[in-house]
């Protein structure tokens, strides 16, 4: 069911490709597919560097995820999501202080020898 009437086509994260809905909610290409043909799921057929591929609506999207796995599914992902970054951000914080410590190190040194030749 390949629409274009709705303003959603054009607001910034109201769609999706096929494939990051897939990464995104772990849907697969078969889920897709059968819920076009169901006609729950519309579609705009685009193409990047000459290939084709799916531009999905991300709301009938999450509805189809939600019959699929559940109602509380999405809000699991959306957790697991925001948890791996923070711990991603944790871990760069991690590196950037033990770099800071050493640099910390290295310049007390360099002060305590100065120190010492006065």
């Amino acid at each position: 069911m390949e629409s274009s009437n709705s303003s959603v086509w054009t607001e910034k994260g109201g769609t999706l490709s096929a494939n990051n809905a897939i990464k995104e909610y772990g849907i697969t290409q078969n889920d897709i597919i059968e819920a076009i043909n169901n006609g729950k799921l519309q579609y705009k057929l685009n193409y990047a560097h000459g290939n084709p591929y799916y531009k999905l609506i991300r709301n009938e999207v999450e509805t189809v995820v939600n019959v699929i796995f559940g109602k509380d599914y999405l809000k699991q992902q959306k957790l697991k999501t925001e948890l791996a970054s923070i711990n991603k951000e944790l871990r760069k914080n991690h590196r950037n202080i033990k770099k800071l410590e050493k640099q910390k190190i290295e310049l007390e040194i360099k002060l305590n020898e100065i120190s010492n030749h006065i």
